[in-house]
């Protein structure tokens, strides 16, 4: 009768996790369209034209009085987003890991960056400000959402699921991307049989994106549950909290190595993803439907890409899956700058390369984390993965905008993003990955 008991609370606890990950799933599945239709495709090359239209005769713009090329506007923008975000997310993670109700923060912060990316429709003339701020905010809350969001792999997944969770969540969210792309492809090449103009057009499928975001955020919420802390210790606001972060990794060295190699061959795969249609568009001369094309064939593939990355982390480990990940990456991006302007299919296997490594490389990067945080701090050390993920690509935007502002070649901008992959692959490749494990005071799986 006991046996029978303890089988019924195991799989009742079994039955729980399921749903818990059906729902964690379904955050991936709510807010990667917002980084697929907005970020990745529609916003960099309207909001760039939107600016241009109108800069001054020289080309400039004079956002609080500072000159800005209007080509530079765009990646500008994604920067200052991201330091907004770092001042929140410190904050943002303490207090879910102190209060233990993470579910308010997050609809919070899923709730204003839908919002704002529902706005994007009042996006037109020459409201660059209105972009850019609207920008600022929608890019900074889903950084600060996925805090929370990641925080929850830990409690959710045991050690020996993390991979695959983590690997399912983003092909959740490229099925998602993909989906919606569609119906945007669809859009915005009949939009003259729907009666309305491309630009109408491209400012209904951002705010789309907002709505779709906000209306399956409601999944998240339903299915996973907040879980009572034991920790007394009050929040520490902004700075304060990520210098006792990481004042606290320091006594977790390992953690902090491989959390510097993410920052850095991260912000190269974030500054690819939110650059590569302003590349298509201004610099290879491609049209909008092109870029839709290329970007609906990198999510379709990227669904694969994660899975398939899955399992070869099963057979070979996290690591060096990562690894091979980063040298396509490389080899990728230097091809791109040689593809001749005007011809689509060129861009089209670009598109297929990245599609191939995007969704694991960043699936793989989130589950070996998740090894190396020490139990009952998962949400401050995710704040601070955050910022490697979202929060502190910052750089790869700048040197892109700095770039493309000193020589006005896009070509330029894009191979000096190969610097972040290369650097990244070196510093990974030092992190002894099993001992990091240990020393979080975690059970080391026995292949990562």
């Amino acid at each position: 009768m006991g046996n029978d008991t303890a089988v019924a609370a195991v799989a009742d606890e079994a039955g729980e996790r399921r749903r818990e990950q059906g729902g964690w799933y379904f955050y991936d599945w709510a807010c990667s369209v917002y980084s697929t239709s907005v970020l990745t495709v529609f916003l960099g090359p309207y909001l760039t034209a939107v600016a241009k239209s109108a800069a001054d005769a020289d080309g400039y713009v004079h956002p609080l009085g500072v000159a800005v090329r209007a080509g530079s506007f765009f990646a500008y923008c994604v920067s200052a987003s991201v330091i907004v975000a770092i001042l929140v997310m410190p904050l943002a993670g303490a207090a879910a890991d102190r209060s233990g109700r993470k579910k308010p923060l997050l609809a919070l912060c899923a709730y204003l960056g839908a919002a704002a990316t529902t706005g994007m429709f009042f996006l037109d003339g020459d409201r660059y400000l209105l972009g850019g701020f609207l920008l600022i905010v929608a890019n900074a809350s889903v950084a600060v959402s996925m805090v929370i969001y990641n925080s929850y792999l830990p409690q959710i997944a045991p050690p020996e699921e993390r991979d695959a969770v983590s690997s399912r969540g983003w092909a959740f969210g490229y099925a998602a991307g993909s989906l919606v792309l569609i119906a945007n492809l669809i859009l915005f090449t009949a939009h003259a049989s729907f009666g309305i103009s491309e630009s109408t057009a491209v400012r209904i499928c951002l705010a789309s994106a907002g709505v779709w975001w906000g209306a399956f955020t409601l999944v998240p919420l339903r299915r996973l549950r907040d879980r009572r802390t034991t920790s007394t210790a009050p929040a520490v606001h902004g700075w304060r909290q990520l210098a006792a972060t990481v004042r606290d990794m320091r006594g977790k060295p390992l953690t902090l190595a491989f959390l510097l190699a993410y920052l850095i061959y991260n912000d190269g795969i974030q500054t690819v993803i939110s650059q590569a249609s302003v590349y298509g568009s201004e610099e290879l001369g491609l049209s909008q439907s092109t870029l839709i094309t290329a970007v609906l064939l990198v999510q379709v593939l990227a669904v694969g890409g994660a899975l398939g990355m899955g399992r070869l982390a099963r057979m070979y480990g996290a690591k060096r899956t990562i690894l091979g990940s980063l040298v396509a990456w490389t080899v990728t991006l230097g091809a791109g700058y040689f593809l001749p302007s005007g011809a689509p299919a060129g861009f089209f296997a670009l598109a297929a390369g990245i599609g191939l490594v995007l969704g694991g490389s960043q699936a793989l990067s989130r589950s070996l984390f998740s090894h190396l945080v020490p139990p009952g701090k998962e949400a401050e050390y995710f704040s601070a993965y955050e910022m490697s993920d979202r929060g502190m690509s910052w750089l790869g935007p700048l040197l892109f905008g700095i770039t493309y502002q000193l020589t006005e070649s896009y070509r330029d901008a894009i191979i000096s993003l190969v610097a972040f992959f290369i650097i990244g692959f070196v510093l990974l490749a030092r992190v002894p990955v099993r001992q990091a494990v240990r020393e979080a005071g975690n059970p080391v799986p026995a292949t990562i």
